[in-house]
């Protein structure tokens, strides 16, 4: 007996050595979010506490801050809800099915990410541009893409996309079709087994791709800044906004438009989060 708790004790301590360094580890870990993450935050709360509270709500109420954080969160929050609807159908489509060209599509999907914001930016404005290839056909119906809030939408659509895709994949990969054969068999539809089956199952990975997409999209600026026209009031974002107050030496207000966004940003993952941990509940809670 004393034997076999001693060998029991000797292999939980080589199971705790088998990766060493527990404390230099988490101490590089603190060092390195403090100096990336926490050390830049600070800095900028520092630079905003240079204004007194009413002049930092005042700056905050200005009619053309108001606009640009409307129109930046909104379009954030548009184009992830696009992407989550096309995003959730392309990576559906490239784990269940094999077609010619599947591996070229699915290394097209992270092409926003390799191509420099601004690039993609001037791509976008010359084909949804009046004259461009796509904004040709559609001005003479009276819409316009380019130079308008339609823009900055298709522009966050575009650096979004992968965001919702790869984060749905391994999710849809994991998703047993035994469940939708079996609600097929017990008389389930097609509608009825996305709506009772597959969609509570991918709700987590989904709510995910879109915090993502959403965080990725409202601090977007190279992609923008050349599609969007930059009219204040009309197709001005909060970032553009941010850098014009630091082209006039405004450093404390562009401060206060860079927290109110931060705040906005961190509210709005935190609210996704507890969604999708109340989802990952409900669902595994179903299945057991």
């Amino acid at each position: 007996m004393s034997a076999s708790r001693t060998s029991l004790a000797s292999s939980g301590r080589a199971r705790t050595r088998v990766l060493p360094g527990f404390g230099i580890t988490l101490g590089m870990t603190v060092a390195y979010l403090s100096l990336v993450v926490l050390i830049p935050l600070a800095a900028l709360f520092a630079k905003a506490a240079e204004l007194t509270w009413p002049k930092f709500l005042a700056t905050l109420s200005e009619p053309r801050v108001i606009a640009a954080l409307k129109l930046s969160i909104g379009a954030s929050a548009l184009a992830a809800l696009v992407n989550c609807v096309f995003g959730a159908i392309v990576a559906w489509t490239l784990v269940r099915y094999d077609f010619p060209g599947r591996r070229f599509v699915d290394a097209l999907v992270d092409l926003p990410f390799a191509l420099p914001t601004a690039v993609s930016g001037i791509a976008l404005t010359a084909v949804y541009a009046p004259n461009g290839w796509i904004g040709g056909l559609i001005a003479p119906l009276g819409w316009k893409v380019a130079f308008a809030p339609a823009g900055i939408v298709v522009a966050l659509t575009f650096i979004g996309l992968p965001f919702v895709v790869r984060t749905l994949q391994p999710a849809i990969h994991d998703l047993e079709r035994e469940l939708e054969e079996a609600a097929a068999s017990l008389g389930a539809g097609r509608a009825r087994t996305i709506v009772r089956v597959v969609a509570p199952a991918l709700l987590p990975a989904l709510c995910t791709g879109f915090a993502l997409a959403f965080a990725r999209a409202v601090g977007e600026y190279g992609s923008v800044v050349f599609i969007s026209g930059n009219m204040p009031m009309q197709t001005e974002i909060a970032s553009l906004l941010v850098i014009t107050k630091l082209e006039q030496y405004d450093y404390a207000g562009a401060s206060a438009v860079a927290i109110l966004m931060l705040v906005l940003s961190l509210a709005g993952l935190v609210a996704i989060h507890a969604v999708q941990r109340f989802a990952a509940k409900r669902s595994g809670g179903g299945t057991r």
